[in-house]
């Protein structure tokens, strides 16, 4: 018996789903391009939501920004779901072996009452300021418009949730839940921290999502990190060793690798047109003057009497990225 093997090559008759065929073409596309361009619901809402008969239910005029295609926002990090939990876990892992690492050293033990107490006073209210953050990002994801921008906002209010809880468990570390109440106490009549809660309370009630954008995740994120895990850790671990810094590492990991997709997309956002411009960097005038009434308190917790001059070099950092993503300083 004689079997004659052949190879039959076979041509699929489409490469990718429709939606992704209508913007890309007929061809391989990645994963990141499946799980992110052409899902928003554009159609068969019905009726408008009668606790906002003005809007749609996913409507692009929720926000001043004017954009003529709102997946022209790209993420560089490339996140959908498998992608972005995949990243976290593996975050994740590296926190809990440094905070096995810290307690099974001892580590603690070797700060002194004092730097305990600074450690409680000027992390531990921050909880609350991920929290709020947590808030505004879910806002976000819930009436911005293109998956493109609402899918990274999710995963950054997720984030944030995730930040509340390491400070809380860094705080259960160096002390017990009489420290957390007593950091809610300060989040709520301590002086030091009202501009904060001030300023986290009021953008609670902003309506336009891309301006709660700039506030929160440009604006004071983009001061309030490098004021912490940059600055403070910094000077914080050349004092009293790395403990702090091991505890807080996912913070400063998470604040580099986020802030490349809110560069773009303010970038992106700023180059679409000259209004998008002009209205992006009034926001950032007016939300600018309030982080840094917000963070100089805190830095003065922190910092003492340089807290002025550690301020100013961050403004003046902020300041060179706003220009660098095209927003007018």
């Amino acid at each position: 018996m004689e079997i004659d093997l052949r190879t039959v090559s076979i041509q699929p008759l489409r490469h990718t789903f429709d939606h992704i065929a209508a913007r890309f073409g007929d061809k391989p596309a990645s994963r990141y391009q499946e799980g992110t361009y052409n899902l928003q619901a554009e159609a068969n809402f019905h009726y408008r939501p009668l606790w906002d008969s003005e809007h749609e239910i996913y409507d692009v005029t929720r926000t001043a920004v004017v954009m003529e295609d709102w997946y022209a926002f790209k993420d560089p990090r490339q996140f959908y779901y498998g992608t972005y939990t995949l990243a976290r876990a593996k975050m994740q892992d590296i926190a809990e072996s440094d905070f096995d690492f810290v307690e099974s050293r001892g580590l603690l033990n070797a700060l002194s009452d004092a730097d305990l107490e600074k450690i409680q006073n000027v992390f531990l209210p921050l909880r609350h300021v991920a929290w709020g953050s947590n808030m505004n990002n879910s806002f976000m994801s819930a009436y911005g418009y293109g998956t493109a921008i609402t899918q990274p906002c999710l995963y950054h209010a997720m984030d944030q949730l995730g930040i509340a809880q390491y400070i809380t468990r860094m705080g259960l570390l160096i002390g017990d839940v009489d420290d957390l109440d007593a950091a809610k106490k300060a989040w709520l009549e301590e002086p030091a921290w009202q501009p904060m809660r001030k300023y986290i309370e009021d953008t609670f009630v902003l309506k336009d999502w891309f301006q709660l954008l700039v506030a929160q995740n440009f604006v004071l994120d983009g001061l309030l990190y490098p004021l912490i895990y940059q600055s403070f850790d910094s000077a914080f671990s050349a004092k009293a060793g790395p403990a702090i810094s091991m505890l807080t590492r996912f913070q400063s990991e998470w604040f580099d690798e986020t802030g490349k997709w809110v560069d773009s997309t303010i970038k992106i956002a700023t180059a679409e047109s000259e209004a998008n411009q002009q209205l992006i960097s009034q926001w950032v005038s007016d939300y600018l003057p309030l982080a840094i009434d917000a963070i100089t308190p805190i830095a003065h917790l922190a910092f003492g009497p340089p807290a002025g001059d550690v301020v100013g070099e961050l403004v003046d950092s902020f300041n060179q990225r706003a220009v660098k993503l095209g927003v007018k300083r």
